[in-house]
Formats: C-alpha cells, structure tokens, sequence
C-alpha cells in the first residue's frame, strides 16, 4: 500500500469519525428537542385538563344556581296573589270585630257575625293550605324582620321592647314576610323622652 493510499484510507477513517459524530450530536440534539416539545405537550395536557375541570365545576354551579331559582319560583309564585288578598281578611276580620258587644242587639248581628266568621275560617284555611301564615305577635319581642313598629307606649306590665298590640296583623308565605305586622311595642320606662318641640 502506498502513502497516497494510506492517507486516504486515514482521511476516510476521519471523515467516517466526524460523519458519526455529527449524526451523533444531531441524534442527541432531536432528542432534546423531542423532550422538550413532549415536555411542552404534558403542560398544555395539564393545562387543558385543569381548564375541563374548570368548566365542569362552572356548570355544576350554575345547574345548582338554576334549581334554587326554579325552587324559589315555584316557592314564592303566589306572593303576588296572596299580597291581593290580604285586605279581604282584614275586612273579615273587622267585620267580626265591629260585631262585638252587640250580641244583645238581636239575632240579625249574630246571624251576620256568624257568617262573617265562618267564611273568615273558609279563607284563612284556604290561605293555609298554600303555606300563608298570619303572623300576630302580642306579647312577643319586637323582631324588626318581621314587624314595623307604628308607636312606642309605656306598658309597665309589659317587657320592655315586646309587641303590646297589633294594629294590622302580618303574614308570612313559606316563611318569608309577604306583609309585616304593624305594631305597638312597650317603651322601656327609663327611656329618655323625646322633645316634641325640637
């Protein structure tokens, strides 16, 4: 073998080195590269899978949310109504008032007090049946959820802040106020006094 041909069979040997050791670093280079877009597809992944959770637990919400207000809805339906029909039992009920003490005036008064108190029970049954409680609070502490206060009185047989009369009775339709009672609540008897004149 001559020198040429061993130089060239050296130079040969040489680029076969190199050959194999760019195709090396290139290998580890695509490898890299692979590992960092698998890398990049696991957080969009995560990403991806956090954002449907997400969304899942937002319409679990607003399902819950839905059926609340379908709830209420069907709860408080007749708020309007039974607001309307308040003032007939009222009437009712002063009917049956106004008839008091004259039980001795014949037999036309109790006939008619009679009547008024039997369709007062038919109407306060009916309002029962749709969950309409009256509310009639004398001798209770005064709550401001549920009663408006028309005066303050002195009443000293009575606790200090209860309901001593009730002027207008309240109701409730499924335990929230349709209409608060209107009320008289006993003054305190230490209570500074106001000055009319101020």
């Amino acid at each position: 073998m001559s020198a040429d041909d061993k130089r060239n069979e050296q130079v040969d040997e040489l680029n076969e080195a190199v050959n194999a050791t760019e195709e090396q670093g290139e290998a580890e280079t695509a490898g890299a590269e692979e590992g960092s877009e698998l890398e990049l597809l696991k957080a969009q992944l995560q990403e991806y899978q956090d954002q449907a959770l997400r969304a899942q637990a937002e319409m679990q919400n607003v399902r819950r949310r839905a059926e609340i207000d379908v709830e209420k809805a069907h709860k408080f339906a007749l708020e309007k109504f039974v607001k309307e029909l308040l003032p007939v039992a009222d009437s009712l009920e002063k009917a049956v008032e106004s008839t008091e003490g004259h039980e001795n005036a014949g037999e036309l008064v109790g006939s008619i007090r009679e009547g008024v108190e039997m369709t007062l029970g038919l109407f306060m049954n009916g309002l029962k049946k749709f969950n309409v409680e009256q509310v009639n609070p004398v001798g209770e502490p005064f709550d401001p959820q549920q009663h408006e206060a028309m005066s303050m009185v002195p009443a000293p047989d009575a606790e200090p802040n209860s309901v001593v009369a009730v002027v207008q009775k309240g109701y409730l339709l499924n335990g929230r106020v349709v209409r608060p009672a209107m009320v008289v609540v006993a003054k305190a008897e230490d209570a500074p006094k106001i000055d009319e004149q101020a």
